[in-house]
C-alpha cells in the first residue's frame, strides 16, 4: 500500500475517481514488471502455440524459440491464442454487432465558453451511445489547462464497413480499423452526425479529434467462457472472458483473475498441491462471475445492435 512508484513511473491520478488513461496505466504496470528483478520481459515476441505434458508446459513462439514453465497462463487478449488449447471447440469471441470510436482530446480544443467537464457522462444520441470521461494529462497532471478529454462513441451503423475493411471476417473480429483505414467519406459522415448528435463540451472533443485524424474504430467481441483451464494452461483477462465495455468491468475483473490465479498458485506451492488441481481451483472461482459478468453485457449488446436490423 504504501510502496513508491518504480523509477521513471508516471503517478496514477483521475480527474473523477476511477477513471484513468491506459497509456498512463500502461506505463505504471510496465514499469513495475521490468523494476522486478523475478520478471523477464520478451517484446515483440508473438506466441503462435502452447503445449503441455505431465511435468511442464509451455510456448513456442514465431522464431521457433520454446519457453518452458511448470504452468502457462494466456492474458493474450480477446484473440487468444492460449484459449484455442484449453477451448478448443469454442476458442474465438465473436463479434457483438457493432463498433466505438475512440479518441482523447486536449483540454484546449475547448471553444470559449464550453466548461472542462468533470463527470463521467453517458449520452444518447438517436440510435447512438456515447461515453464522456475526462482525463489526466500525458503526464499525469490534473491542472485545468493540461487536462484531456476522453470520448467512446458507440456504432451499430457501420458493419458493412467493418467488413470491407477486414476487420471482422464471419464472426470473428480480427482488428481495429485505424485512421488511414477510414475512408474520407467516412469521416466526413461522422462529422456532421457529431454536430448534430452530441452537446458540448463532447462534441468539441469529437470534432477535435476527426479534424485531427485521431481515432481509432474498434469492433467489439464478446466471449463467454465455458473452460477457463487445461491441466497446466490457464486464462485470465479478456482471453477468458471478453464482455463489452460498457459494463465497465473488463479491467477490474482482469485484476481479480491475476489475483486469483496467483493466490491458487501459491496456496497449491505451499501445501504441496499438483499445479493443475490448483489452477482447477481458479477455475471454480471465477467461472461463475466471469460468465455472468459478459452474460450482463450482452443484453446491451443485444438490444443495441439489433436497433438497425
Amino acid at each position: 500500500g504504501g510502496a513508491s512508484p518504480p523509477p521513471g513511473s508516471v503517478p496514477l491520478r483521475s480527474v473523477t475517481s476511477g477513471i484513468q488513461a491506459w497509456d498512463l496505466l500502461h506505463q505504471r504496470l510496465r514499469a513495475t514488471a521490468e523494476a522486478d528483478e523475478h520478471i523477464t520481459m520478451h517484446h515483440r515476441t508473438r506466441v503462435t502455440r502452447v503445449g503441455q505434458d505431465a511435468d511442464a508446459a509451455w510456448a513456442v513462439t514465431e522464431d521457433g524459440r520454446t519457453y518452458r514453465g511448470e504452468v502457462v497462463i494466456g492474458a493474450d487478449g480477446h484473440r487468444s491464442t492460449v484459449r484455442a488449447a484449453i477451448a478448443p471447440d469454442n476458442p474465438d469471441a465473436a463479434f457483438a454487432g457493432y463498433l466505438i470510436w475512440l479518441g482523447v482530446a486536449d483540454e484546449s480544443a475547448l471553444t470559449p465558453g464550453h466548461r472542462y467537464p468533470h463527470n463521467f457522462d453517458i449520452l444518447h444520441g438517436g440510435e447512438d451511445v456515447l461515453l464522456g470521461y475526462p482525463l489526466a494529462s500525458h503526464r499525469g497532471s490534473i491542472r485545468p489547462g493540461s487536462r484531456r478529454m476522453g470520448w467512446a462513441w458507440y456504432d451499430a451503423s457501420r458493419n458493412d464497413l467493418l467488413r470491407q475493411k477486414g476487420s471482422v471476417r464471419g464472426t470473428v473480429v480480427q482488428h481495429s480499423l485505424r485512421a488511414a483505414d477510414i475512408p474520407k467519406a467516412t469521416f466526413k459522415e461522422l462529422t456532421a452526425e457529431a454536430a448534430d448528435l452530441w452537446p458540448a463540451p463532447w462534441r468539441e472533443a469529437i470534432l477535435d479529434s476527426l479534424e485531427r485524424r485521431d481515432i481509432l474504430g474498434t469492433p467489439i467481441a464478446e466471449y463467454v467462457p465455458e473452460r477457463l483451464v487445461n491441466g497446466r494452461l490457464a486464462l485470465v483477462g479478456d482471453a477468458a472472458h471478453a464482455p463489452t465495455p460498457m459494463t465497465g468491468s473488463g479491467f477490474a475483473a482482469s485484476m481479480e483473475d491475476a489475483d486469483a490465479v496467483a493466490e491458487a498458485l501459491a496456496s497449491g506451492l505451499r501445501h504441496g498441491t499438483p499445479l493443475p488441481r490448483a489452477l482447477a481451483a481458479y477455475e471454480r472461482m471465477r467461472l461463475p462471475q466471469v460468465r455472468s459478468m459478459v452474460q450482463s453485457g450482452q443484453q446491451f449488446s443485444r438490444s443495441f445492435a439489433s436497433q438497425l436490423v
